[in-house]
């Protein structure tokens, strides 16, 4: 397997980190619009592996999909993984297509508003583009893995498990994410630092959230609706959490039998209070404006004006949690309530990646199905989410101890 990552940022970072201490690859390939972050990746990583020769770094525009094209045909890539925002989604899809590459991402193609009812009806869907086109991947016989990072990604795989192993019929599949993570400045006090890409988490939040049920089909609410407080396990205890835009309620039910299908975000009072005053000033807006001459997106501003992502790991604390809370009756046909999650602690992957766990944990999950794909475990043709696979698998190299597995262990919990 030769692997081109497209993006070097948080996660594209942390996903080199993490596969470097893995034997599935020849060649991973770090690209980025500005090569000397894919540099400082590639050197990262062999500061950390002396003997580590399989990672080079090159420059590529995301946003010109003949431009991805070219690279991998350059560097013989057999998968094309997309980490970069996905306003880039589109272009790296299409580019690994023409390359004749497998294509994995951890977000889907952008959506649009319903015109008349964007808060009761979907307009253009999330990964609504990427599906038009499954036929053709499947006639090429190539596979693109959409969605497959902790949420898109793991908690979809949990999906699947559920259906499988844990439940005879679905009443909910209900994604929960929620974290107890805090930032502070060189003087130790708290400060405001969204710890994945605000350009995403504008995106994801100030869109319509979707809900998909079986005798409706999809169907959107106002931002920030059906707030409710989850108790999120080790440690990190309740957290209010709403709708959110995502790409969970439009995989699950394409492969898993469910009534209803959410995804629900512990943000806090203060992330959404920022949110609704950047919607207000309409500094979450993507078209660009002229400031003194100068065409700027006020979106782009935003997130520029931010830290990095990246860089905060060692001014924050605690951990987050991602998981999927499955509600219906059991293989006994008694009612049951389960939690699926994984969490994951900062302080750890700080001091065994150099990586802040937000975006570690993003990042394992693509690793991890790379992995089972290099071997045999996983194959497919055509426009397939991580439903479409055996979840054991997935779980079982996820948790095994290293260096046989990721030494990452899952959690369940009976409610």
């Amino acid at each position: 397997m030769r692997v081109l990552m497209i993006g070097a940022g948080g996660v594209g970072d942390a996903a080199a980190r993490i596969a470097a201490e893995r034997s599935f690859f020849e060649r991973w390939v770090v690209a980025d619009y500005d090569v000397a972050r894919a540099e400082r990746t590639v050197r990262a990583v062999t500061e950390r592996h002396t003997e580590e020769g399989r990672f080079v770094a090159a420059q590529v525009d995301a946003s010109d999909a003949a431009a991805v094209t070219a690279l991998a045909r350059e560097h013989g890539a057999t998968h094309v993984f997309n980490a970069v925002d996905p306003k880039f989604t589109m272009p790296v899809f299409t580019g690994a297509r023409a390359a004749g590459a497998d294509y994995l991402d951890m977000a889907m193609s952008l959506s649009q508003r319903h015109p008349e009812q964007p808060y009761e009806k979907v307009g253009v869907m999330l990964g609504d583009e990427q599906f038009a086109v499954a036929d053709a991947w499947q006639a090429d016989g190539r596979l693109a893995l959409v969605g497959i990072g902790v949420e898109p990604g793991l908690s979809d795989v949990f999906a699947r498990y559920a259906a499988d192993h844990l439940f005879s019929e679905i009443d909910e599949l209900g994604t929960r994410d929620g974290a107890n993570l805090v930032v502070h400045d060189d003087e130790g006090n708290e400060i405001f630092a969204p710890s994945f890409s605000m350009w995403t988490t504008i995106e994801e939040c100030l869109n319509p959230p979707v809900v998909w049920e079986k005798d409706r089909g999809w169907f959107t609410t106002p931002p920030f609706s059906e707030p409710e407080v989850f108790d999120f396990p080790e440690g990190i205890g309740p957290v209010e959490c709403v709708n959110v835009e995502h790409e969970e309620v439009l995989l699950m039910p394409r492969w898993v039998d469910a009534k209803r299908v959410t995804f629900k975000y512990g943000l806090g009072d203060e992330f959404i209070t920022i949110l609704k005053v950047l919607n207000t000033l309409g500094l979450d807006r993507t078209e660009p404006i002229t400031v003194k001459g100068v065409q700027v997106s006020p979106r782009d501003v935003v997130a520029a004006a931010l830290p990095d992502p990246a860089t905060i790991g060692p001014r924050m604390t605690g951990k987050t949690c991602a998981g999927l809370f499955v509600t219906g009756a059991g293989t006994d046909g008694q009612p049951r309530r389960t939690y699926l999650y994984h969490v994951v602690d900062n302080a750890e992957t700080m001091e065994a990646y150099g990586a802040q766990c937000v975006v570690w944990q993003t990042a394992v999950n693509p690793v991890v199905a790379l992995e089972l794909l290099a071997n045999g475990t996983w194959k497919g043709a055509g426009v397939l989410g991580p439903e479409a696979f055996d979840a054991v698998p997935f779980l079982d190299l996820l948790a095994a101890p290293k260096p046989q597995g990721y030494g990452s262990p899952w959690g369940m919990e009976d409610r």
